[in-house]
């Protein structure tokens, strides 16, 4: 079973682990993907890999603990084991030499706009970076993107750090500013994308979104993670996770998102409840 090598706390009930992997870490490539299972009975989580050791054999995951199954991966330590780790999943992201790239990371959506910034980059690409969060206890990978970013612009809601304000207004200054992008890339809550893709339709700029609905086996073969994407059907896991943002259907997926929110809230309090009872 993958063992957990090293953990790291970016965030309150944000997780970085690096996990023995690899095969993966070998073959992985920007914007792909796995589905971890803790345990016989844990959920199957998707969960970007954030980056790649291949000296070690590992693989980066940036956890939010939202749900049971995510609380409950950020309560194990180095040395811990998980049941399985499946993948590289999904379709790499798209980069060709040379790109002009803007990367916008909403909260937790910073850590699958890095690896993307950081293959750009690689690819000799040039690369601007926003990313964003409520408050600057919540911003992640800071250092890392401003690594391979240039400007990176940090945007809190409450002025805490960085520039006051929204990840759109940083997007429109730099518009205003002059800069020339190939595509913008935005990851972050549904709101803040579809917001993205807003500032970005009438300037006719291509916008690649990064979707994470509910999936369930990572084949294609349940169709948990069905979307809309210019009024045909696909599947997130094996057609995406990428998608043109301007095509996306974001009020069905975030249907789907809600869809099981009372069952997870549910399991989450029982989960609460079994952490405060006395051990026996």
């Amino acid at each position: 079973m993958p063992r957990i090598l090293a953990k790291e706390t970016l965030a309150p009930d944000v997780v970085r682990f690096w996990i023995e992997a690899p095969a993966i870490a070998k073959k992985r490539r920007p914007g792909q993907f796995v589905i971890i299972r803790t345990d016989e009975t844990g959920e199957r989580i998707p969960l970007t890999i954030a980056d790649a050791d291949t000296a070690r054999g590992a693989i980066a995951l940036i956890v939010q603990g939202v749900g049971k199954s995510t609380h409950k991966l950020n309560r194990l330590e180095p040395g811990d084991t998980i049941l399985d780790v499946a993948g590289p999943l999904g379709q790499p992201t798209h980069i060709e030499p040379g790109m002009r790239v803007c990367c916008v990371g909403g909260g937790i959506g910073t850590a699958v706009v890095y690896p993307i910034a950081a293959g750009v980059r690689a690819a000799a690409g040039r690369v601007a970076a926003i990313v964003g969060a409520r408050t600057k206890d919540l911003i992640i990978l800071e250092r890392e993107m401003a690594a391979v970013a240039e400007p990176c612009i940090i945007t809190t809601d409450d002025g805490s750090h960085g520039r006051k304000g929204l990840v759109t207004e940083a997007l429109r200054m730099l518009f205003a500013e002059g800069y020339e992008f190939d595509e913008v890339v935005a990851v972050g809550p549904l709101p803040m994308m579809q917001a993205v893709c807003a500032v970005t339709r009438p300037l006719g700029v291509k916008t690649i979104v990064s979707l994470n609905p509910i999936m369930v086996d990572g084949t294609g073969m349940c169709g948990g993670c069905r979307v809309t994407i210019g009024g045909e059907q696909k599947f997130v896991c094996v057609d995406g996770p990428e998608f043109d943002g301007h095509q996306v259907d974001f009020a069905e997926v975030a249907a789907r998102l809600r869809a099981y929110r009372e069952d997870e809230a549910t399991a989450m309090d029982r989960y609460r409840a079994e952490l405060a009872a006395p051990q026996r």
